[in-house]
């Protein structure tokens, strides 16, 4: 099995290096075909170039722009032209109103097959000729290629950085959870060799199957990957040790480690797989694509950890848990430990526990009223203050309208003129520049106020779509950058109403299957229904309050979502299937006991391990990438240490074995529930 593991590796390996060169981040590309900003970007090539997307050079004086300013903006302007990847007439100096500020737009082309990989270096020559002599004034690079070279520079070395902050995380908690300066090599090799295969497969799908890789899907692979993997890892390692402690034979006690564990780690990541698979039924393109590179990473890290991980452990022997070896005929740890003694607090009482428990989610749920999910603004896209934003600024205090980045209106060319006056009159929009005609079909262009990505922008490009489509036989189409981040809203608010309800039927139908009953599911979904509230609502008042983030993008719901109800099935899969087999010997209450303590630590380590992984992407700059990784890492940790270990120990100890209806264990003799007030003496028995 490790040749097998080491060939792949040899042969994979060196394409997974080009995942990241593979990656495709344009706007246009995240949308479904069906969206009319779509329809318009296919239309685009036959008037301009779709690949050229405009720079603004902004440069300002509060005190008011004098003649030399104007006259190294012109400079400027024609040292522009220049510039590699510049493309097209550079325009301006254009002076603003207040006389206190200069822009000049310089189109940029952008090659499709290096993507916004290049902004960076392209505006670093613009930015470096704008600020050379510039005497006081302050200069900006904004527009679409600001913003663009800002977000590449973002994501720049998110393949190193990202892998190596993951993996440094992961093995500091390795090493406080085995407390061997040893073991943890084992389950980072494993998910080092799942994550290196897993984006060789997804690499040649991108290639040769047309499946959409992008900065997002690329960064969430890493961290799944990693933290999903060392799950699994963790889960296999706890039982196989406490086989050693029973079994002389380390063989033995690893076929009996994979026969007992296998099934329900198995299970658990075929249930990640078919949540992440729930994807692929979203509009959004992105999000899609999204799904199967997930699933795909899940599946290498299962096949990593079920295969290579249990080889790995018998080949070196016990050894490799120094300094704490399970030597043969020690004794179990896990049944005295803290998770036995959690399980015996509250089996008293476990009905006030549950519905205690259940009361503080849902108070924490109500801060869902402060989650303002309608996306981010240019402003609001960062952590820390970026060049384009500042641009963003400058452009709206001194200029009514953003003339770099336009509304495109693609009509029939005997309608054009008619458009034309609907937009005046209508709309009170003025054309951007001369109309475009090419045949049939006519470009108008149209500047929209303020910035082009905020929620006025949207207003006015539904207010310019209502228009022109009222305008018979004009067969007009609506694109640009701000309705394509409108129709990315729309795509998004679909989605999040069509994938939530699928994703929780899947996980409840396999849940069901799993565990042969009903009503075990059905719990189980709530508690994960309700640590998803609890989670977003505790994020959305960390955002505002001491984020200081400006809203949340549209998407963070749907992920968060899906992340914690796949993820945290985990855990109950995990749990319960210890607690199932458990029951068979010992009744339901006390197999939920039992199951409590064996797993209480490992499924403890494995939330740390996997919150800790996804909290890592909020070393990004980028506020969306931080709001995930923050909501996702709190909502495993309350499923871990919350949800599993109390509210669903204390439901089982609460319900008894009417848990497993109406599966063969509903029948198994349980233990009786324990008094309620244990100050009163029971009665005495008859006789």
């Amino acid at each position: 099995m490790l040749a097998i593991w080491i060939v792949a590796l040899a042969v994979l390996g060196p394409l997974a290096g080009k995942l990241a060169d593979a990656q495709d981040n344009q706007a246009s590309s995240w949308l479904p075909a069906s969206a009319e900003s779509t329809k318009a970007f296919n239309q685009l090539g036959g008037f301009i170039d779709r690949d050229s997307f405009q720079g603004i050079v902004v440069y300002e004086r509060p005190g008011g722009i004098t003649a030399a300013d104007t006259a190294k903006a012109q400079a400027d302007a024609a040292a522009f032209a220049k510039v590699k990847n510049v493309s097209g007439k550079v325009l301006g100096p254009v002076p603003s109103p207040d006389k206190k500020a200069l822009q000049t737009l310089v189109p940029v082309h952008i090659d499709p097959k290096t993507g916004w990989n290049d902004l960076p270096d392209v505006a670093d020559d613009i930015r470096g000729q704008a600020t050379k002599g510039a005497g006081g004034l302050n200069v900006h690079l904004g527009g679409p290629v600001g913003l663009g070279a800002d977000q590449a520079e973002a994501f720049s070395g998110l393949d190193t950085n990202l892998l190596f902050a993951t993996l440094l995380v992961v093995i500091v908690i390795l090493l406080l959870t085995y407390r061997s300066p040893t073991l943890w090599i084992l389950p980072i090799l494993c998910a080092a060799f799942a994550l290196t295969t897993a984006q060789a497969f997804i690499y040649l799908l991108a290639e040769h199957a047309g499946l959409t890789v992008n900065g997002q899907s690329y960064g969430i692979l890493t961290v799944l990957v990693i933290g999903a993997g060392t799950d699994y890892a963790l889960l296999l390692v706890a039982r196989y040790r406490e086989e050693l402690r029973k079994h002389e034979d380390r063989h033995e006690a690893m076929e009996l480690a994979m026969h007992r564990s296998g099934p329900a780690i198995f299970a658990s990541g075929s249930t990640v797989v078919l949540g992440m698979l729930c994807l692929m039924a979203a509009e959004m393109n992105s999000t899609k694509s999204l799904g199967p590179v997930l699933a795909i990473g899940v599946v290498f890290s299962l096949l990593a950890m079920l295969t290579l991980l249990p080889a790995l452990l018998v080949i070196v022997g016990r050894w490799i848990f120094w300094p704490r070896r399970p030597s043969f005929g020690s004794v179990e740890p896990t049944e005295s430990g803290f998770w036995a003694k959690v399980g015996h607090w509250i089996k008293p009482n476990p009905r006030r526990v549950w519905v205690g428990t259940a009361v503080i989610l849902g108070i924490c749920a109500i801060g869902l009223v402060k989650l303002d999910a309608n996306g981010l603004t240019t402003e609001e896209t960062f952590i820390k203050q970026q060049d384009s934003v500042s641009a963003a600024k400058v452009l709206d205090a001194h200029y009514a309208t953003n003339a770099g980045d336009p509304v495109y209106v693609v009509v029939n060319s005997d309608k054009a003129a008619e458009v034309t006056n609907a937009l005046k009159s209508k709309a009170s929009l003025d054309p951007a520049g001369p109309p475009v005609v090419k045949g049939a079909r006519t470009l108008l262009q149209t500047a929209v106020p303020g910035d082009p990505y905020s929620p006025q922008a949207f207003d006015k490009v539904e207010q310019i779509r209502q228009v022109v489509h009222g305008v018979s036989g004009a067969d007009a189409l609506v694109g640009g950058s701000s309705a394509t981040t409108l129709d990315i809203h729309h795509a998004n608010s679909r989605d999040n109403k069509v994938i939530i309800p699928l994703t929780l039927i899947v996980v409840m139908i396999i849940l069901g299957l799993l565990l042969r009953a009903i009503v075990a599911p059905v719990l189980l979904i709530a508690t994960v229904v309700l640590s998803f509230a609890a989670a977003m609502g505790l994020s959305a008042l960390v955002f505002h309050y001491i984020f200081g983030f400006g809203g949340t993008d549209q998407s963070l719901p749907l992920f968060v979502f899906v992340f914690l109800v796949a993820l945290g099935i985990d855990y109950n899969i995990f749990l319960m299937s210890r607690v199932r087999e458990e029951s068979r010997q010992h009744g339901t209450r006390r197999g939920s006991i039992i199951g409590l303590s064996a797993t209480g630590a490992v499924i403890t380590s494995a939330g740390l391990v996997l919150a800790a992984t996804f909290a890592v992407l909020g070393t990004l700059p980028m506020v969306a990438f931080a709001e995930i990784g923050f909501a996702v890492a709190l909502g495993v940790l309350l499923d871990t240490i919350v949800v599993r270990a109390i509210l669903v120990t204390a439901l089982n100890l609460d319900i008894g074995n009417r848990i497993w209806w109406p599966g063969s264990l509903s029948k198994v003799p349980d233990e009786a529930p324990v008094a309620e007030h244990l100050d009163v003496e029971p009665a005495p028995a008859a006789g």
